[in-house]
């Protein structure tokens, strides 16, 4: 992986992590989730303006990205109204790299160096150790932990999904600007089906998360869809799970959340395998 794509991820890692803080942080999660999704539309249409078309051999894989995004995100949703933001999101994507990564060795037959798989195992194993941490009230908050584990499955399925796609498409970010359109008006279509007194919180106090929580998280996966195209997906799936450490400093510092011994141990450890990943391979 070279300098300039592990600059990239590290980089939307850190989106990532701000704008589920955001959803997370809001008294509203459905209206906060559906405002930065719908929030992806207007960068979408650059997007897809200024990119080539996606080659028709995407078109499947474009279908199947949007429903696993939409069981991604409502999943996530169910997971954080039961859990806080330092259990929950480090279950969610810490779990996604390990399967990214069995899957493309066992499945797709990508060749990966002893040490990148270390590297792999150590990130997911310390974002995922994790679930031993225990709610505000000093128990363990289980429900949580098995609504972000789906919600992990969902981030494995996608991220191979979209990796092939975006290596199909021809264009990542034409790519991508259409996925991203396609989820939010497929988002738009269900939440004015089951809530649609949701628009009416969204248009008067959801504009912050619409343009700042949505152009974030557009960000985000566009750079990560990019670099799907540039180094082998279990790395980059991997890599951007280091917004844990990003996530975990605005639980603690912005929502208040509560920092212990695990957390920084759980911390330490996917910062020495992102060192490691790095270093792995030139």
């Amino acid at each position: 992986m070279t300098t300039l794509v592990f600059l990239a991820v590290i980089g939307a890692a850190f989106l990532h992590a701000a704008w589920n803080a955001l959803v997370k942080g809001g008294a509203d999660k459905l209206m906060s989730l559906t405002a930065v999704i719908l929030g992806h539309v207007p960068f979408a249409l650059v997007a897809i303006v200024v990119s080539p078309m996606p080659d028709p051999a995407s078109y499947p894989y474009l279908v199947v990205g949007v429903l696993l995004h939409l069981g991604y995100q409502f999943f996530l949703l169910y997971a954080y109204s039961a859990g806080d933001l330092t259990q929950v999101y480090p279950i969610a994507r810490g779990s996604a790299p390990l399967i990214v990564a069995a899957i493309s060795v066992t499945v797709l037959g990508v060749s990966l160096q002893g040490a990148e798989l270390l590297a792999v195992l150590i990130i997911g194993c310390g974002i995922v150790s994790l679930a031993l941490v225990r709610r505000s009230d000093g128990l363990r908050n289980g429900r949580a932990a098995g609504f972000a584990l789906a919600t992990g499955c969902f981030i494995a399925a996608y991220s191979i999904v979209d990796g092939l796609g975006a290596r199909a498409a021809g264009t990542a970010l034409g790519y991508f600007g259409w996925l991203a359109a396609l989820n939010a008006i497929a988002l738009g279509a269900i939440v004015a089906v089951r809530a649609p007194k949701t628009y009416t919180s969204l248009w008067t106090k959801g504009q912050k998360l619409f343009w700042i929580g949505g152009g974030a998280s557009f960000a985000a996966y566009a750079i990560v869809t990019w670099a799907f195209t540039q180094a082998p997906i279990a790395l980059v799936t991997a890599l951007r799970e280091t917004s844990i450490i990003f996530a975990l400093l605005i639980g603690v510092f912005f929502l208040k959340e509560r920092l212990d011994l695990m957390k920084v141990v759980s911390t330490m450890t996917v910062l020495i395998g992102a060192a490691l990943l790095r270093l792995s391979r030139p």
